[in-house]
């Protein structure tokens, strides 16, 4: 029984998960994992986040700071590749450079109501925001 309720859904999608905060990435991966979401990561630096896009998520949710660095290098090879990303950040979009202005911020912390409006936002179809 237990395992029916983590089978992924595939038409919903992978999510890469970059945060640098091991208890909120486990958080976020156990709503996503609830969501019927598939996790690549989590990843706590850009270099490890960029080398998981091999495994080709299909959304991403980016920490925008990682330590001492940012999360925008993950965000500009994201861009890059045309996958739908966040980010999420406890700063909401302060120091969002402006190459990012038009990209969703989700505030920490959130609810799951609010991550799922995000995920399906990025997905294209809004009418999923209450899963």
């Amino acid at each position: 029984m237990r395992a029916e309720r983590w089978k992924w859904d595939v038409a919903k999608a992978s999510v890469l998960v970059v945060e640098d905060e091991w208890m909120i990435a486990s958080l976020i991966e156990t709503i996503l994992h609830r969501l019927g979401y598939g996790v690549v990561g989590p990843a706590a630096t850009a270099k490890a986040s960029i080398g998981l896009l091999d495994c080709r998520p299909t959304l991403a949710l980016l920490d925008i700071q990682l330590g001492r660095e940012t999360s925008f290098p993950v965000a500009d090879a994201l861009a890059q590749r045309r996958i739908p990303f966040a980010f999420v950040s406890a700063y909401g979009r302060l120091g969002l450079p402006e190459r990012f202005a038009d990209r969703t911020v989700l505030t920490k912390p959130f609810s799951t109501e609010a991550l799922a409006r995000v995920l399906s936002t990025l997905r294209g179809d809004d009418t999923d925001a209450s899963t």
